[in-house]
């Protein structure tokens, strides 16, 4: 078996644990958590499986060195990376805390990044790397990057049900934030399933998928019945959360889980990313970006909008102290 057979058999075991949390999250039946805990367990060991395999596939076609040919190179190998650092980000937490209801908040978030990469095109094949990309300075960047977006995406689940845990007001700031961003993020992920079902044999790459494709069976159809049934919908959604939250705050309590566990481990989490994505994020980054194009900072989409995250995390951390 080659790697891609191995991270095949990893994305569906992901795709069928976050089904299993979630069963176990309404249920509450040991032997689902159990099943579920396994099923992640068994995806995780064939996706370090696959990501050593594929290293040395990697290794084999670059000849450039074992330290250069770890598989960081492209988008698939990125998202293949973060997928890695957060499923065991959880199996630590799960671990630590003794509780499996965090699986039910952090394993959407991987089916979502695997969703993406299947969906989109993206080309999963290894090319020998340009000059320019030959650098350990871009192997840092990119490791240290995607290290602190896993953080970042535990610290967003963690505050979300830390919010569910906290607020009862559903007039209050904090009760609306969380429905319509649970909303939000469920409704991007049922039309990003239903565009892979619709356009997964037209997909040619990333770029017009993006252009082209991208819910583009739900809200951005030439049908303007079913534009307007994807956003009825998606507000029904919203709507439904906002009414029955109590439900969920219910079941999260329901697992011992309190509110200043959930503070901690989002500050955990925040703690661990932030400096990290502050090194290898920003700093590498520009010192590679210099080797390489001949200047630290050019005001592109992705550096623009990565300052702005890091201004946010940043004063995120000024708060706490």
């Amino acid at each position: 078996m080659d790697s891609s057979q191995f991270f095949g058999i990893s994305g569906i075991a992901y795709i069928l644990a976050m089904v299993a949390y979630i069963a176990y999250l309404v249920f509450r039946n040991s032997a689902v958590g159990i099943i579920a805990t396994t099923i992640t367990a068994v995806g995780f060991v064939s996706h370090t499986m696959a990501f050593f395999l594929r290293w040395k596939e990697f290794y084999e076609i670059g000849q450039m060195g074992i330290l250069r040919a770890i598989p960081l190179t492209n988008l698939y190998e990125s998202l293949i990376f973060f997928v890695w650092c957060l499923i065991l980000g959880y199996l630590i937490i799960e671990w630590k805390y003794r509780n499996r209801s965090f699986g039910a908040f952090i394993t959407p978030i991987a089916g979502m990044a695997l969703a993406f990469i299947d969906i989109s095109g993206m080309d999963k094949n290894i090319h020998p790397l340009i000059p320019a990309l030959q650098s350990n300075w871009l192997l840092a960047h990119v490791t240290m990057s995607f290290t602190s977006y896993a953080a970042f995406a535990i610290s967003f689940a963690t505050a979300m049900m830390y919010l569910v845990a906290t607020t009862d007001d559903k007039k209050s700031a904090g009760y609306v934030f969380w429905t319509v961003a649970l909303g939000i993020f469920v409704s991007v992920l049922l039309a990003m399933g239903i565009d892979f079902l619709v356009f997964r044999v037209a997909v040619s790459s990333p770029e017009s998928f993006l252009k082209s494709y991208l819910f583009k069976a739900t809200y951005r159809n030439s049908s303007g019945a079913i534009v307007l049934g994807s956003y009825l919908a998606a507000a029904a959604l919203i709507f439904a959360i906002w009414k029955f939250g109590h439900v969920l705050k219910n079941i999260i309590t329901s697992f011992s889980l309190s509110p200043d566990v959930l503070d901690d481990l989002t500050y955990k989490s925040v703690a661990v990313g932030f400096p990290i994505f502050t090194l290898g994020g920003l700093i590498f980054g520009a010192i590679w970006a210099d080797q390489a194009w001949g200047r630290y900072w050019s005001w592109d989409p992705k550096e623009t909008w990565s300052l702005i995250t890091w201004f946010v995390y940043a004063f995120i951390s000024m708060r706490d102290f």
